[in-house]
């Protein structure tokens, strides 16, 4: 899993709140492989009407943030089903990171498992990011993972992230690799475990 520390990068405001996982993938794309490009259909009931005309003012479909890879979003963004394939097509669409003021939990789990952060900001915070980007297309702006800071401008803010799902997108590791990292933890113990319990010889091989 690719890691992630510090990205300074055009930032695309989608404020609209409650965008579920079905908006963001709609449910007759799951059957695609992901090596399709499930990127291609991001938000694709957003984007095209019912003509099969993309919308022009819909965010993504105006050139000046074709190639963002910060979204700033809204409220719940990611609820829904459980859909790990929603976070494929953010983040092979080119996103690197989602700013928000809350996620679906399930979203945000799988996001840090394919290396995408979710930044979580206060509704205010959320709010100015995307007013300045909007007033401001070609205006970058620098997440920090370490500090947890998103700098816009002459404003910095501070986002909220689980510590482990932090210290994983840090290190680029994935669950197998989170539990890799505690192996001399789990053979010290499995040393004492056995010296108190030598009948019980069951995981120590």
């Amino acid at each position: 899993m690719e890691k992630f520390d510090r990205l300074t990068a055009r930032a695309c405001p989608l404020p609209q709140p409650n965008i579920n996982t079905d908006a963001i993938l709609p449910a007759r794309f799951l059957k695609w492989p992901r090596e399709k490009g499930l990127g291609s259909v991001l938000f694709q009931d957003l984007r095209v009407g019912a003509d099969g005309k993309e919308d022009p003012a819909f965010p993504l479909n105006q050139p000046m943030w074709h190639g963002a890879k910060v979204l700033v979003a809204g409220r719940n963004f990611g609820g829904g089903s459980s859909r790990e394939a929603a976070v494929y097509a953010v983040y092979d669409y080119g996103f690197r990171c989602v700013i928000a003021p809350s996620f679906g939990d399930i979203f945000a789990q799988n996001a840090v498992k394919n290396g995408l952060l979710t930044a979580a900001v206060s509704d205010a915070d959320a709010s100015e990011i995307a007013a300045a980007v909007t007033a401001d297309p070609a205006r970058d702006v620098t997440v920090d993972l370490a500090q947890q800071t998103i700098s816009c401008g002459n404003r910095v803010y501070g986002f909220a992230i689980d510590p482990v799902s932090k210290n994983q997108l840090l290190n680029g590791w994935d669950d197998v690799d989170l539990t890799e990292s505690y192996r001399q933890q789990i053979e010290d113990y499995r040393k004492v475990d056995l010296q108190a319990r030598p009948w019980a010889p069951i995981g120590r091989r």
